[in-house]
């Protein structure tokens, strides 16, 4: 088992990584819930695989849980969805006391870790994420937040977790597109600054796109680290932690722009990394070699989906991300292989050039 430390002003915590640790989570996580009431956030597909595993493990170690389903989807990530979820709480007689566990993917993690942040004016929560995406990224760091029709994540808090479950030997049941979408923010990782991580994609590409588990702990422990050491960093994104946002900036106004229904949200982050790269290529931030190299890993993982939007469209999405402020948009752009910058002096033309570059890319 690989403990990774997430250490921040509010919370210090471990992200436990190991093959199997599900059935252990007992073991693992028994401390954080001793005489407490634990209650399971998921989804249906993930409940129906895992949520029996989750439970044996923590009943075995004298905790019992109660489980609380919502809707699969990014669609869910609403506030009604927190609500619904909220009151059910409420019902069951959930105190101040309790611990919320959320087991699914980035919006499962989202959501409860929201709800636990303002139930009763904030509870604990454990994060057992179940999606590569949500293992190497949206699980770890405190985000939390739901979506407005304006834009994604506008709303949200702040909320450490008590501790992070991650087991890869979850993730042989993904679908190969969920699988690869994670795997984007993996990547992204690497560019923004872990050279060497970008390097095993670039040359054990073919074992990690087969889930080979070495190779694929390796790649979660690391992206994890990366991650880990930019959060203990900079918890509330008032500098360096902005730079995990590569990629996010046009990839959040993709999702919004399509109805978070065409693209999956590391797919998103793939266009925006290559619009990312784009953009830094045209400011001469970027030489074209290492833009090449960028792009060709982004691509590598095969076909991204198709997208039917209007340039006009996304740019005037941009203007309401979080990142803009005073109206000026904000991107996190590649300066080399582990090396990014914030530019907030990008020309709309490139914007715009970079958009339509990405368009033309979906269309092949």
């Amino acid at each position: 088992m690989i403990s990774v430390p997430v250490a921040t002003p509010s919370r210090s915590y471990e992200v436990l990584i190991g093959g199997g640790l599900l059935t252990r989570a007992g073991e693992c996580l028994g401390r954080f819930l001793e005489n407490r009431r634990a209650f399971v956030v998921t989804v249906a597909p993930v409940r129906r695989l895992w949520a029996k595993v989750l439970k044996k493990s923590l009943a075995a170690s004298g905790i019992e849980t109660e489980l609380l389903e919502m809707p699969n989807g990014e669609r869910s990530k609403r506030l009604a969805t927190l609500e619904k979820l909220a009151e059910q709480l409420v019902k069951l007689g959930a105190d101040r006391g309790i611990t919320l566990i959320a087991l699914g993917g980035g919006v499962v993690g989202d959501v409860t870790g929201f709800l636990a942040s303002i139930y009763m004016r904030g509870v604990d929560v454990i994060q057992v994420p179940t999606t590569v995406l949500a293992q190497v990224d949206a699980a770890i760091g405190g985000k939390t937040g739901v979506n407005l029709v304006s834009g994604k994540n506008l709303l949200g808090t702040f909320h450490q977790p008590r501790a992070v479950l991650v087991d890869p030997a979850i993730l042989e049941t993904l679908s190969t597109r969920e699988y690869f979408a994670g795997l984007y923010e993996s990547l992204k990782c690497g560019v923004i600054g872990d050279p060497g991580l970008f390097r095993l994609f670039e040359d054990k590409r073919r074992e990690i796109l087969d889930r080979d588990p070495v190779m694929l702990e390796k790649v979660i422990a690391d992206s994890v680290r990366l991650k880990a050491s930019v959060v203990s960093a900079d918890e509330r994104e008032g500098g360096l932690r902005q730079v995990l946002n590569f990629g996010h900036t046009i990839g959040h106004a993709l999702e919004a722009e399509t109805r978070y229904a065409e693209l999956l949200h590391g797919e998103a982050v793939a266009w925006g990394m290559i619009a990312a790269t784009h953009i830094a290529l045209s400011t001469g931030k970027l030489d074209s070699v290492t833009a090449g190299r960028i792009t060709n890993a982004v691509l590598g993982f095969g076909k991204l989906p198709r997208m039917k939007l209007q340039t006009a469209n996304i740019v005037k999405r941009l203007r309401s991300d979080k990142k803009t402020k005073q109206g000026v948009v904000h991107f996190i752009l590649p300066r080399e292989i582990g090396k990014v910058e914030i530019t907030s002096d990008v020309p709309e033309a490139i914007v715009r050039s970079a958009v339509d570059e990405i368009r033309k890319l979906a269309r092949n």
